[in-house]
């Protein structure tokens, strides 16, 4: 059965920022390290001024040189031993606002960009990406669009709120409008980038910050009708399970009643919306809703937070509680139809 691997990431090392041209050079990040009051030496990115854990949710079940893919033969072993045919690699300093200079922000994601270009031809087919769009400069951000397309990348990667902006706000229509264009899915993963919010809730484990930003873009854009104003584009929602589906169905329904409307009976369907799922989602139950079709997996390699599961794939295939026709669909069919492979 082919497999695919809906939510993979690297983790950035220096070599990241190694595309920088001469005047994008002062806007590098640097690397330091610091003494926790646990006695740990801790790594942290230092971008535009402020530090960012670069130590923190590592998957150690990971080769390093894999997860930072500094030996890209290394990762392809490592996904034969694991079944998986292709990943889908989204980043992870990325996961978090990290500047309000666009500036600065185009020099990162240009950098972080061809880097990943550069992996993508290292990978033999087997390792695609989702590329980072500097969205605080919208032009260059279908610019990087049109770039990724063209070296590998198979997916446009936001955040669940970016800036002050929800991501049904008109200003990112010329980006939907690309990514129509280019078969491009516009892919929500788990993560925030606006620093009002990601500092409002800093002591917090990651759930209001990280998860719940992309469950109420999900809900947005339904409500705000987004996929009847770009009827050729698809969302992925990544990394933030799939057992809210059915909640966010039900309370769409009723908002939808109160407007004399009613919601498709299949609206991931209907609304080309795709969202990743774990093994341990009541998947007979969320099928009910989500639909066969619309259902993805990943392992979140690399990391080691609440949604790493590097055997999850596996684990689905070896599954009792569903058919052999809907776990090939998860595994292989719908993120083909996703990331058009």
């Amino acid at each position: 059965m082919p497999t695919i691997d809906a939510d993979a990431h690297v983790l950035e090392t220096e070599k990241t920022w190694d595309y920088m041209d001469g005047s994008e050079r002062k806007f590098r990040p640097q690397l330091v390290s610091a003494t926790s009051e646990q006695g740990s030496l801790d790594e942290f990115w230092l971008i535009d001024g402020r530090l960012h854990l670069k130590s923190q949710n590592v998957g150690k079940e990971t080769p390093r040189a894999a997860r930072e893919m500094e030996d890209v033969e290394a990762r392809l072993r490592h996904m034969d031993e694991l079944e998986v045919n292709i990943q889908v690699l989204y980043p992870t300093v990325f996961l978090r606002p990290i500047t309000n200079r666009p500036e600065v922000e185009l020099a990162l994601c240009k950098s972080y960009n061809r880097w990943l270009a550069d992996i993508w031809r290292k990978g033999k087919g087997r390792l695609l990406w989702a590329a980072v769009p500097p969205l605080l400069s919208i032009t260059e951000a279908l610019s990087e669009a049109r770039f990724a397309k063209e070296n590998g990348a198979c997916a446009i990667f936001v955040r669940g709120l970016e800036g002050e902006r929800r991501l049904s706000d008109p200003y990112f229509y010329p980006l939907y409008e690309e990514a129509s264009s280019l078969d491009m899915p516009i892919c929500a993963h788990s993560g925030i980038g606006s620093f009002t919010v990601h500092d409002y809730f800093l002591s917090e484990p990651g759930f209001s910050k990280f998860k719940l930003a992309v469950v109420g873009a999900f809900h947005s854009l339904i409500f705000d009708g987004i996929p009847e104003k770009f009827p050729r584009l698809k969302f992925g929602f990544i990394e933030v399970s799939a057992q809210w589906v059915p909640y966010a169905i039900h309370d769409l329904a009723r908002r939808f009643v109160r407007r004399g409307k009613a919601l498709p009976k299949d609206l991931l369907r209907e609304s080309r919306f795709y969202v990743a799922c774990q093994t341990d989602d009541d998947l007979p139950y969320v099928l009910q809703y989500a639909g066969e079709d619309n259902l993805v997996i990943g392992s979140d390699y690399g990391h080691a937070d609440t949604s790493a599961e590097i055997e999850a794939l596996r684990r689905l295939k070896q599954g009792a509680e569903l058919s052999s026709n809907v776990i090939n669909k998860i595994l292989d069919d719908n993120p083909r139809a996703l990331y058009s492979l």
